[in-house]
This record gives C-alpha cells, sequence and structure tokens, in this order.
C-alpha cells in the first residue's frame, strides 16, 4: 500500500466516498474508511440510492414500519434515503467539526424529476434541509438552466449546496455566478454567511466516454491521438476559471464579510476506458481547495498504486485549451457534446429515480400488513 491518500489530501485535495448504503453505515465501513482512508465526505445521488435500496440489506424494517402506515412510495424513499443521509452526516460530525464546516459532508439530491422546475427545487431543498436536520448536510441541485437561479435562492437562505451535473465552462462560470448571487441574497437578509458552503461538482469521465466516441467515429490518426485528452482539458480549464472568479472584486467584498469558496468537485472520477490509467482523474487533477468524489474501486486503486506528484492543475491551462480546440476543429462540437451530456445526466438520474420508486412500490406492496 501506498500512503497516496494522505498525500492527495495534503495537497488540499478533500477525498469524498461517491456512494452510500445503510450496509455501509451500521457495518462500521464508512466509519473505518474515514479513520484509515482520509475519506472526509459522502455524495449520493439517485442512482446510489436505488442500487442501495434494491439490494435490500438493511431496510426491511423501515420498510415493513413504512408498509404498515401506508405511506406514498414517495414518502417512503424520502424517509429511507434522508435516514441514510441523517446517520452518515452523524459519523462525519467531527470531520465537519475540526474542518470548520468545510468537510465531514453528506450530499442528498433534490427529486431529479423537478431538474427543470425552479420553484419546486428550491421547495424540495427547503424540504430536505429540514427532513435531514444537520448541519453538515449538502443539499444537490443540477445546474440545469431552472437549477441556476434555485442554487442563487437556495442559497440565499443560508442552505449550502452542491450544484451538480456541470458540464460546460461557461454554465461552471454560471454556477459561480449564481453562488455568489445567492451569497449576496443571505448577506441582505441579515444570515451569517461564515455558515454557507457550497461545491460545485464538475463531471470529468463522461466528457471523455462521449468525445472519445466521436473521435472513434472519426477514425483518423489525429482523431486517435486525441483521445482521453478533453475530460482533464475541460476540467483543468474548469479550475482555472475558478481561480479567476474567487480573485475577483466581487468575491472579496463577500469573502471580507465571512464567504466561503465554493470548491470545484471532480464528479464521474471512475475510469470507463479500461486502455486509461485507472486513477488518471485523480493523479491528473490535483489541486488546491479541490474535491475527488470517488467511487470505491477508484478509492481503492489510488490508495494501492496511485502517484500523487504535487498540483498537477496550476499552469496547464494553455496545453488544456490547445487540446480542446484541436477536438474542435475536427468537427466535435463543444457546445453539443456538453448539452447532450446534461440531458443525459439528468434523463440517467430520473430514470433511476423512477426505478426507485417502482422497486420500493413492489416492496410496500410485498410487506402490507394483511386487512383484518
Amino acid at each position: 500500500m501506498t500512503d497516496a491518500l494522505k498525500r492527495l489530501s495534503e495537497e488540499g485535495v478533500a477525498i469524498w466516498l461517491d456512494d452510500l448504503s445503510r450496509k455501509r453505515i451500521t457495518s462500521g465501513n464508512l466509519a473505518e474508511l474515514i479513520d484509515q482512508q482520509h475519506v472526509v465526505g459522502v455524495t449520493t445521488n439517485p442512482t446510489i440510492f436505488q442500487k442501495a435500496i434494491s439490494s435490500g440489506d438493511g431496510y426491511e424494517q423501515q420498510l415493513s414500519d413504512l408498509a404498515a402506515r401506508k405511506v406514498t412510495v414517495e414518502e417512503a424513499i424520502r424517509m429511507i434515503t434522508t435516514a441514510d443521509v441523517r446517520d452518515a452526516a452523524d459519523i462525519l460530525r467531527p470531520v465537519f467539526d475540526a474542518t470548520d464546516g468545510q468537510d465531514g459532508r453528506v450530499s442528498i439530491e433534490v427529486d431529479p424529476r423537478l431538474a427543470h422546475n425552479t420553484r419546486a427545487t428550491v421547495a424540495e431543498a427547503k424540504q430536505l434541509a429540514w427532513l435531514v436536520d444537520r448541519p453538515n448536510t449538502l443539499i444537490k441541485i443540477p445546474a440545469t438552466k431552472a437549477g441556476l437561479p434555485a442554487i442563487a435562492e437556495t442559497i440565499g437562505h443560508g442552505i449550502s449546496v452542491n450544484v451538480t451535473l456541470i458540464f460546460s465552462l461557461e454554465r461552471y462560470r454560471a454556477v459561480m455566478d449564481a453562488y455568489l448571487t445567492g451569497l449576496e441574497k443571505a448577506k441582505e437578509r441579515g444570515l451569517d454567511i461564515s455558515l454557507i458552503h457550497s461545491v460545485a461538482s464538475f463531471f470529468v469521465s463522461r466528457v471523455d466516454s462521449e468525445i472519445d466516441k466521436r473521435l472513434d467515429a472519426l477514425g483518423t490518426d489525429e482523431a486517435k491521438a486525441l483521445r482521453g485528452k478533453a475530460a482533464v482539458a475541460n476540467a483543468r480549464l474548469a479550475y482555472q476559471a475558478y481561480e479567476e472568479v474567487f480573485s475577483s472584486d466581487r468575491w472579496s467584498a463577500l469573502e471580507n464579510a465571512g464567504a466561503n469558496k465554493q470548491r470545484p468537485l471532480w464528479a464521474s472520477t471512475g475510469v470507463k476506458d479500461p486502455a486509461y490509467r485507472d486513477t488518471m482523474y485523480v493523479t491528473d487533477l490535483v489541486a488546491p481547495n479541490t474535491v475527488n468524489t470517488m467511487p470505491e474501486a477508484t478509492l481503492e486503486a489510488t490508495e494501492d498504486h496511485g502517484e500523487i506528484t504535487g498540483d498537477t492543475v496550476t499552469g496547464t491551462y494553455e496545453q488544456a485549451r490547445a487540446d480542446l480546440d484541436a477536438i474542435e476543429k475536427l468537427g466535435i462540437a463543444y457546445d453539443d457534446v456538453v448539452q447532450v451530456l446534461e440531458d443525459e445526466g439528468v434523463d440517467k438520474f430520473e430514470a433511476s429515480w423512477n426505478d426507485l420508486l417502482k422497486s420500493t412500490e413492489a416492496e410496500l406492496q410485498r410487506l402490507a400488513p394483511s386487512e383484518g
């Protein structure tokens, strides 16, 4: 074993686990990851919950109780998922306290079916914050066009947010703008903005998956040479944008009032192409004040053979821009790629949520007490 995870933490990268289940909580596994593998946060999404609850492990008693109460399937899912998030938040509370609220956080997503409804997203974010009732929760809101004003409004109510499904540099800048707008609203309302935290989840591996597919279709040597370069280049340019925004005069005014920077979070960091190094989206994106949320396989691969050599982002922007420009010159339109990825991302989470509704409904019916 290397001490790569320790070195990664020392470089300013917060290691979060991209997974949660009741079994992980009750078995002591989550506590062990925090204690031994430098894990300081947890992210969830509808797909993660669908897998966890469908496995059935640890959910039987609560499902049976919910069936006896004849609750709706939506209420059952909210009771189950918020219970897991609450318990995980309690396990991570010492980390939250030790890092002054920066880490030790657990994310839970608004209903993905609301991705294009600003008002309903804000209402759901408030409801989730109330239901979980832990200061170390982050409410996940997708960075759709309707999501941007919802992010600003939710932050403006003093609720900490994990902005998810960011693929494009333009949308990422709009997300940072929404965060600053939200902080300004919160400040106007007299809230303590030093208690508000946020991360911006910039998706990585899916960018390579989509662009590589288009490069393969071209099939030229020039196209082949650009495989596996787009995702890291895109993320590195996102970090450049982060540095610009959080050194602006607008930011300085908020920072002087106690505001926290919205950290870039590298999401979707499991490598999907076996031709690539399985730690690529960790080792190539090491930069101060970032988060990398990893599936367990990526966490283990990094611990086993990840080579952490210091900051691998700062100073790479010229090459990153050149790589994206070269892809664009081959006729692969960046704007089209990122729109396809956003649409697919929303659709995938919605499909997982619908699967979760179906499987939970089946369990509630199976466990429903016979009348009499």
